[in-house]
């Protein structure tokens, strides 16, 4: 036993952890800074957040000890029965979790309070890694990607229904690593269009056009994706002849029709896009039984998807989104401005951030963080606190380091002898990359306020236990490596 403790400890990769003690004690400084008030005498009082957060941190270094000691096929052999678990507590939570800020989704355990949905990551990440690891698994079939969808939608359809949105989405950083295993780069490619229509028919939904039935967010939508079914057939198909005729009629009747409509606006060019969205699909479903080739039948089946995604989303912008969030994503479009409502939070926080400077005001110096002018400064919001106490300079040491861990990581998951220490890397690296393009981004005004927290620097002890249940799982998958290539 003292033997195989050894191996472990040798096997180790410390420079993660290193990393991971960098990053846990600048996030307690930040927490301190975010949150100190100055009636406060110290900063280990369990009745201050930073006093709360010291006994988080100490109490994630107790849990990667045990993560550690656990055999590393622990996690293989009971990764189902791990995400069952976590799939029933998501269920339960839905129901007894009380309204906090219009969600449901913390347990009141006593004085503590967890969220499952920061738990379910990891449990998610090795249900995928073990399922991907079975013999005659694979991903480009039918029945493997839809295996793979199933556990990747669950957890995100359950924290939806939680009203927990932003930490729904993080569960699509999974598609990063499913790119890496050989998922087509035509799913991240769909993802892509589904954002660039999403973002057109709200920023231009209201824009009127023709005899004002319809929208401009339609006819550029509708426009695209008719150049996209064509674009798609030429670049997979490798044959600009094959496309050549379809390309020239719908592009001169697409110019036809707008000339109209500049002549005689009472003209609707949507009725004309229309026709020849259908007369495109038509064509691309002709091909295919003539030809009997794959392309069409895609092409034909990511242009009726469009069209179904399109008109959709305007349903749930209206009716599935919160109001809050309607207007936080108009004022990320710059659709709207209200720096006293819901773009009060990053115009605070880009002020925060600005007021550094270069080298900062120093540690509990900050003013907009100590008068409290930044909402949620101490949780999604804390790297303001950084910015305004640490700089620029700061600020960029700190991202320094984010990327290491993240180079780090790689690395590590590059090295892994088994389909399932590789995949479970892949999905850590992925969910931690999420996390910090969407929490920085968000914080500087680049991305829409979603809510989600900064790793090992946020306040929380849920945030922190996650994280460090998907970071120390990953390192003694990898500790035991050198037993699984003898074995």
């Amino acid at each position: 036993m003292a033997t195989k403790r050894d191996s472990l400890w040798k096997s180790l990769d410390w420079v993660t952890v290193l990393l991971y003690l960098i990053l846990v004690t600048c996030g307690w400084f930040s927490v301190c800074g975010a949150s100190y008030d100055f009636a406060d005498h110290t900063f280990f009082d369990f009745a201050t957040r930073a006093g709360k957060q010291f006994v988080w941190i100490v109490c994630s270094f107790g849990l990667g000890f045990v993560l550690l000691m656990l055999d590393d096929r622990f996690y293989d052999t009971f990764a189902y029965l791990i995400y069952a678990g976590l799939m029933a507590l998501l269920v339960v939570t839905i129901f007894v979790a009380p309204d906090t800020k219009g969600s449901h989704s913390w347990l009141i355990l006593g004085p503590v309070s967890l969220q499952p949905a920061e738990f379910a990551k990891f449990a998610t990440a090795l249900a995928l890694a073990k399922l991907m690891d079975t013999y005659g698994f694979a991903l480009h079939s039918w029945r493997g990607a839809f295996r793979v969808g199933c556990i990747i939608i669950i957890p995100l359809l359950l924290i939806i229904l939680q009203q927990e949105t932003g930490s729904a989405l993080v569960y699509l950083s999974f598609l990063l690593m499913l790119y890496r295993e050989g998922m087509s780069g035509t799913v991240l490619l769909a993802g892509l269009c589904a954002v660039v229509y999403f973002i057109v028919g709200i920023s231009l939904g209201d824009v009127p056009m023709g005899n004002d039935s319809t929208s401009m967010g339609q006819f550029v939508a509708l426009s695209l994706m008719l150049a996209l079914a064509l674009a798609f057939v030429w670049v997979q198909g490798r044959r600009w002849s094959a496309v050549r005729i379809p390309v020239y009629a719908t592009g001169g009747v697409w110019f036809v029709s707008l000339a109209v409509w500049h002549l005689w606006p009472i003209f609707n060019p949507i009725w004309v896009v229309w026709i020849l969205l259908a007369g495109c699909i038509g064509w691309l479903l002709f091909r295919l039984v003539a030809t009997r080739q794959r392309v069409y039948a895609l092409s034909a089946l990511f242009t009726v998807c469009s069209i179904g995604f399109f008109y959709s989303s305007d349903y749930v912008f209206h009716k599935v989104l919160q109001p809050h969030q309607q207007v936080r994503i108009r004022v990320l479009l710059g659709m709207e401005s209200d720096p006293a409502g819901a773009g009060y939070n990053v115009a605070q926080s880009k002020i925060a951030i600005g007021s550094g400077g270069l080298a900062g005001k120093g540690f509990l110096n900050g003013t907009q963080t100590k008068l409290k002018y930044v909402p949620e400064q101490d949780t999604d919001f804390i790297f303001c606190t950084v910015g305004e106490e640490q700089g620029f300079l700061g600020s960029t040491l700190v991202l320094l380091v984010y990327a290491f861990l993240l180079v780090r990581l790689l690395h590590v998951a590059e090295r892994q002898p088994t389909v399932f220490g590789r995949i479970y890397g892949y999905s850590v690296l992925s969910i931690f990359f999420f996390h910090l393009t969407i929490n920085i981004g968000m914080v500087l005004g680049l991305m829409p306020v979603i809510g989600i927290p900064l790793p090992f620097f946020s306040y929380g002890g849920s945030s922190l236990w996650g994280f460090t249940l998907l970071l120390f799982i990953f390192l003694r998958i990898d500790a035991g490596r050198k037993s699984r290539m003898n074995g």
